[in-house]
């Protein structure tokens, strides 16, 4: 099939929309549903994403997409029990791949919801079990087993958007779009990223564990199908905030930085013993944590609103005890798309236990940025590789 038609484009006005390639076929399958333009976006730059994820770590990826930037990406490591309880994985027997989905989706629950998602291997039960609970899109993976397919089908009343991607495409080395009637072209983003890219260290420090090899080639690779300007905050084999489309980058520091903060604070004793009332829906229990670990929840208390949410009136989580507990968050890597201008960007990242960096260098400033690195004792790499998305 060499063309797909499409309800419409980004917006309902934009008709009429199709995908389409010029020669051969196209190299998606849809199986179920009928995707949308921005679904098509999120699911081929997320397949590429996860594809590269698996090829450079060899651990099954999944990715979480919003309007062409991921909210979430990582790798199929075992979850810890805490994981577990803030993922919502009860009731489901883990794959590897449910592992990754759930680390993927769990990162920035407010920003995944209605995602796309992009699976690097077939999907199973386990992972289609995790999707069910969600509220999602739809999904792309190179295959499904049959019990996946169907719990996926049944979904959004059999709405559900499930297509299946030819694992072995490989695009063209040109790619073209057209904006305002005018056309680019460019050579596709072909580069590697690998332990190669993490080999100039500029810090004093320079002791990078395999762990932390692994933490920062996500990083990098996460950033690649970013919308920029991103960072990206790891830990663990998955993205923890991901700060992307800004035009300042100390803002994509900032934004990604609380973004982890955030996924920290959601395992502090106070949030983990929230209780809630019986039947609240898992969009309205993820909008109460957000605002229980924000500034605002004093007033929130003082309105009495709590009672529609919470079953016992909460204690407020206080300034004091979150900067404690958020002290305790150590070992996060930190990538960026393009160098870091000042030193304020790495002040940022060291709140939210950065302790490791990857960043193209070749900032006028690039002094400064190593000498703010070496005042917290980082290893920070230079890999001189750009990663601009648009």
């Amino acid at each position: 099939m060499k063309e797909l038609e499409l309800k419409y484009g980004c917006n309902p006005n934009q008709k009429p929309a199709r995908v389409f390639v010029d020669e051969g076929d196209l190299p998606i399958t849809v199986l179920n549903g009928r995707p949308g333009y921005i679904n098509l976006l999120d699911a081929l730059n997320g397949w590429q994403l996860v594809k590269e994820l698996k090829e450079a770590t060899g651990l099954p990826a999944a990715t979480s997409f919003k309007h062409v930037s991921p909210a979430g990406a990582a790798i199929g490591k075992p979850l810890s029990d805490t994981l577990k309880q803030i993922y919502f994985t009860d009731g489901v027997e883990l794959s590897p791949l449910a592992c990754a989905y759930a680390r993927a989706r769990g990162a920035d629950r407010m920003s995944s919801f209605g995602d796309f998602i992009s699976l690097s291997d077939e999907c199973d039960e386990a992972t289609a079990l995790l999707i069910k609970k969600e509220v999602s899109d739809g999904v792309i993976a190179p295959a499904f087993s049959d019990k996946a397919l169907e719990i996926l089908k049944a979904k959004k009343n059999g709405n559900y958007c499930v297509i299946q991607i030819d694992p072995a495409y490989v695009p063209p080395a040109t790619e073209v779009k057209q904006v305002f009637g005018v056309k680019f072209e460019q050579g596709h983003n072909f580069i590697k990223i690998d332990e190669g890219c993490l080999s100039n260290i500029v810090t004093k420090n320079k002791n990078l564990s395999e762990d932390e090899k692994h933490n920062l080639i996500i990083a990098l690779i996460t950033l690649k199908y970013t919308q920029s300007n991103s960072v990206c905050y790891v830990k663990d084999g998955q993205a923890i905030g991901i700060g992307a489309g800004q035009q300042s980058r100390v803002h994509c520091t900032r934004l990604a930085g609380q973004k982890a903060d955030n996924w920290w604070l959601r395992q502090s004793p106070k949030v983990l013993g929230l209780q809630f009332v019986d039947g609240i829906k898992r969009a309205d229990r993820d909008n109460a944590i957000d605002v229980y670990i924000g500034e605002e929840y004093e007033d929130v208390l003082a309105e009495g609103s709590w009672q529609r949410i919470f079953k016992v009136k909460p204690e407020v989580f206080t300034r004091e005890e979150k900067k404690e507990w958020l002290a305790k968050n150590t070992d996060v890597a930190l990538g960026s798309d393009a160098f870091f201008p000042f030193g304020d960007n790495i002040e940022r990242a060291h709140k939210s236990g950065v302790t490791v960096i990857a960043q193209p260098g070749g900032s006028v400033r690039d002094d400064q940025v190593i000498e703010t690195a070496d005042k917290y004792n980082m290893v920070m790499c230079f890999n001189g590789i750009r990663l601009f998305h648009h």
